[in-house]
Formats: structure tokens, sequence, C-alpha cells
């Protein structure tokens, strides 16, 4: 698990102290409320095969954000089916193992 930092720490110590203070409305509780439930409904469950490379990249990123890699995969096809999975530089630039692969591939 990462190192707390010094700002962490001081953000921990204001909440044990009871000194946070909620800035969203009513309004904006209510929007993040009906979005956890709508995304924490999981009735069905799905198998699907992954490559090693691959499951290794997201439980990689899913241990960065704190949550579990079949979080990370549900909320990531969550996110796409309801439009919301934007892509970025970041993820158009193929990786360097792939580009390795495709060069050396064709001969």
């Amino acid at each position: 698990m990462p190192e707390i930092d010094d700002y962490e720490l001081e953000i921990l110590d204001a909440y044990e102290k009871g000194q946070l203070k909620s800035v969203a409305g009513k309004d904006e509780i209510a929007k993040f409320k009906s979005a956890a439930r709508a995304t924490a409904i999981k009735d069905r469950r799905v198998n699907i095969r992954l490559s090693s490379g691959d499951l290794s990249d997201i439980q990689v990123k899913a241990l960065e954000e704190g949550v579990p890699y079949q979080t990370l995969i549900a909320s990531v096809l969550h996110k796409y089916v309801t439009g919301r999975l934007a892509e970025t530089s970041a993820t158009r630039q193929p990786r360097r193992a792939t580009v390795k692969r495709r060069a050396t591939s064709g001969s």
C-alpha cells in the first residue's frame, strides 16, 4: 500500500476530528446516490478471457485506483455502454510492446 503523505495525513486528521463538511447540495447527493445504485446492482455473471498482459495491466491500474480489478473492469464497461468513456491522447497511443510485436510479426 502506498505511503500516506503529509497532505493526506492532514485530511485524515481533519476527518477524524469531524472538521470536514460536505460541499455537495441535496440534488448532487441524490444524483450520486442514483448513480451508485445503478452501478452497484450486479445481477449477472460474465466470464471473459483476457491476455495475461492485459490482465496484469488492469490489476496494476486497479491497485493505483484502490479498487478491486473486477470493479474496475465493470466500471469501464459501464462507462462505455453509457457513452461516458472518453478517449484521451494516452488511450490513442499504442503501447510500446504492441508496436514492437507488430513491427516484428510481418517478416
